[in-house]
């Protein structure tokens, strides 16, 4: 996959854990992904804006000291957790009581994270708000299915192609496991369909929760194939 506009550098996305991180220079947001816990293998990013070196992570999923050293002395002012699943949010206590980072999470999982964590939701966001990593601004897609408060991260890059990180909602080859239910499935797929695909553009970069980055383009022609299979 090529670099999308306003990058400064090869980019693939591909990393494994106990590898090191792959970076993204965008004009105005450094993305850089990090691979933790051999078995479950989460994504977490670490998101700056250029402009005023604030941080954001979204999903503290495990490892801690190896996201504390990837946030650096910088810190991060907020940690975003994209569902409530427990393998995105292990080192969430850990990172929040060395960083003093505000919590943020869907409306409806906020809840589950505190009681799996112990950590409270600060900032419990809904579909449209905005969350602000200095002078970048991320848009919460609310995307139910996965779990009932999953949320996807959109920048919007004003001067590149739009960024979303998805969480477990949508992955190359479909969207996220509903564990057997075909009626979260079904509420799943058209949720990814028309708050996704139905918005963006082909050329729109997602970064999920698991394994390789995608664009939108590239799993657009596959959404009936989807529907069809029922996961």
């Amino acid at each position: 996959m090529a670099s999308s506009i306003g990058d400064s550098g090869p980019y693939s996305g591909d990393v494994s854990p106990g590898g090191p991180p792959d970076t993204r220079e965008l004009a105005g947001l450094v993305v850089t992904k990090l691979a933790v816990d051999e078995k479950m293998s989460n994504n977490c990013y670490l998101l700056r804006c250029r402009a005023t070196d604030e941080q954001l992570l979204v999903d503290a999923a495990a490892e801690p000291q190896r996201l504390l050293e990837l946030i650096g002395a910088t810190g991060v002012s907020r940690v975003v957790t994209t569902h409530q699943h427990w393998d995105h949010h292990r080192a969430l206590v850990d990172v929040v009581a060395a960083t003093g980072a505000v919590t943020v999470a869907g409306e409806d999982d906020a809840d589950a994270i505190t009681e799996q964590t112990g950590v409270t939701v600060d900032d419990r966001v809904r579909h449209g708000d905005t969350i602000e990593v200095g002078e970048a601004r991320l848009e919460v897609i609310h995307l139910v299915g996965h779990t009932p408060g999953s949320i996807a991260l959109l920048y919007d890059d004003p001067q590149g192609t739009p960024h979303l990180w998805t969480g477990d909602s949508l992955f190359p080859g479909g969207v996220g496991n509903t564990f057997g239910d075909a009626e979260a499935f079904r509420t799943l797929v058209e949720e990814v369909s028309g708050k996704v695909f139905d918005r963006l553009p082909d050329e729109t970069w997602f970064y999920p929760g698991h394994g390789s980055d995608g664009t939108l383009g590239d799993e657009r022609p596959h959404l009936d194939e989807w529907r069809e299979r029922g996961w």
